[in-house]
This record gives structure tokens, sequence and C-alpha cells, in this order.
């Protein structure tokens, strides 16, 4: 059977960037496995568009590595309200974009970044109906867009804005969950709709909307794992086990597409055809504490929203970075 050289190129890159977190890791992981047993309990919070945890639950991979943790799964619609359940210890360690976590840090809640995945800017935009007249970014001025507070196309539309020389008070924003949000558009009571995978690739297909604008040159569109400080102080060998568990998984991913399609479709209840689309728009995903520009990023996103008046004071990303010791 001939290979495909885009998926064997795909492949070679993918072996080398893990074996290159592999060495990044071996020191920490060292250290930190002297640190005690996995907890007692271990409470994954996740959204549909997490793929490399949903391949972990599916395959029972998690209960499998730590046999002596009673291994829970918590799906959430977004991430504001996963990182609310994490920051009351109804979890230990969930996925976000990278808007939550900005708003979850400037009210206090109790968490930590632990871990990184490399950017996916096509994996969220802005969208209008196909024959609106809002042609570029700039006819946004005097619209209705609908978006999740606090998520990561939250931030996308800031910097959309931005990017049209427009300010926040230009638009009204009409906070709604994605189901909502989708609801809305639909039925013309927005003009645009800012949202991410896979609620985006489920409406390109199902209501073929115009893509106003992708993340592409405005958002990283970045996604990380947080946990409680409970898992980081107490379990840093297991937060270690989590980041390479996780890769893992993504080395599946790129490896067995369609069985991991399989596999997502069957969780989510998402269309075979709409995991294609937003998993084929995702790159090479290993997972790995944070490093210092996406901590820079970070703080970017961060910068922005104290700007705005929408979040009610300035942060430091970097206080609540965890960093394993050597």
């Amino acid at each position: 059977m001939a290979i495909d050289p885009k998926d064997q190129a795909r492949r070679r890159a993918l072996v080398l960037g893990c074996l290159a977190l592999g060495a990044a890791w071996a020191l920490p992981a060292r250290a930190a496995a002297k640190a005690g047993p996995a907890p007692a309990q271990l409470r994954i919070g996740f959204q549909k568009a997490a793929v490399n945890l949903v391949i972990l639950k599916q395959q029972g991979a998690l209960e499998k590595r730590f046999p002596d943790s009673k291994v829970s799964w918590l799906e959430f619609p977004a991430g504001p309200q996963l990182l609310e359940a994490l920051s009351v210890g109804a979890l230990e360690f969930g996925l976000t974009g990278d808007s939550p976590p900005v708003f979850a840090q400037a009210a206090e809640k109790d968490l930590f970044y632990v871990g990184a995945e490399p950017p996916k800017p096509q994996s969220s935009a802005i969208l209008v109906k196909p024959d609106s007249s809002i042609r570029v970014l700039a006819d946004l001025k005097g619209r209705k867009v609908a978006v999740q507070k606090g998520s990561s196309a939250h931030f996308l539309l800031v910097r959309a804005l931005e990017e049209a020389r427009l300010e926040w008070s230009d638009i009204t924003a009409v906070y709604l969950p994605p189901a909502d949000a989708r609801a809305a558009f639909e039925r013309d009571s927005v003009d645009a709709w800012a949202i991410w995978d896979p609620y985006y690739a489920a409406a390109e297909l199902d209501a073929r909307p115009r893509v106003l604008h992708n993340g592409v040159g405005l958002s990283g569109n970045n996604s990380f794992y947080l946990a409680s400080r409970q898992l980081v102080e107490r379990h840093p060998a297991t937060v270690l086990g989590l980041l390479q568990a996780l890769t893992e998984a993504d080395a599946y991913v790129q490896g067995h597409r369609k069985e991991s399609a399989q596999l997502v479709s069957e969780f989510s209840g998402l269309s075979l055809a709409t995991v294609f689309r937003f998993i084929e728009r995702r790159p090479p995903s290993p997972t790995r504490p944070l490093w210092p520009s996406i901590v820079e990023n970070q703080q970017r996103v961060a910068d922005s929203f104290f700007r705005l008046g929408l979040i009610p004071r300035r942060i430091k990303v970097a206080d609540i970075v965890w960093k394993p010791q050597a």
C-alpha cells in the first residue's frame, strides 16, 4: 500500500515533537515521581472540542494509568462553567480556551495553569449569514454579535474589533452559550456569531454560514489545562502523568484520524463529518507545561480584557502558572 507523503511527514513531525517533549519532561517527571500516590479521586472537566481528553475517556486510558484513583468525567458547554466548577472543588483538572482562565484569575479563583497545546487559530471564527451585508470586520459596527462571555471566541471578537479600528462599544455583544447563540444566529436575532469548534464546524456544515474571519492573524485560540491547588501541590506526579497521557492521545489522533473521529462522534453525538472537519483544523497538539512565549501571549489576552474594562483588575498570568520542579 502506498504511503501518503503528507501523512508520512505529519507522523515524522509528531514523533520528533514527542521526543523533544519527553526530553523536556525527564527531570521534572523523575522528581515528581517521589511526591506520593495519585489522588483518591480524579475528576476531569472537558468539552466536546477537547479531542485528546475525549480519546482518553473513550479508551479508558486514565483509569488504567491511575488505578488507585476514582476517575470521573464531567462535560461542560464552555470554559467559564468548567473553571467555576474547578475553583469550588468540584473538579481536579480540565481544559479551556485562552479567555476563561483570565476571567477566573481576575475573580480570584484558586487554580493553576499546568499545561498547554500549540495554537489553533483556524479553529474559531466569526460567522455571518451568506447574504449578510457584513463583508469586512469594520462592517460589524452597530451590529449585534453573539458570543459566550469569557470564552476564547470572546477574545477573538476583541481582536477583530481592534483590527478593524473599532471600539468594543461600537457593537452590541449578546452573551449566549453556544446552543443559544446558534439559535439566535439562525433566526436572525443577531447579525454575527463568534464561535469555536466543534460548534463552528457543525454550523459550517448545517447552516452554511460565511466565515467573516477566523483566528489567523488575530488569536492563536490557545488551549490550556488547569488544575486545582490540591492536585498541583500534593500530586505533581499525577499532573505530569496527565500531560503525558494527553500527548499520547494526540499521537493516536494524528496516526488514526478515522478511528479517532469515530470515538469522538460516538461520545459527542456529533456527525462524523463535523468531527472530521474540526479535527482536520487541528495541528499536532502535544501537551506540556507552559513555555515563556505562550505565557506572554496569555498576558496579552489578560491586558486586552482589562483595558476594555471587562475584568475588574489587572492580573499577572505568571502568578498562577505551575512550574514543575526538577
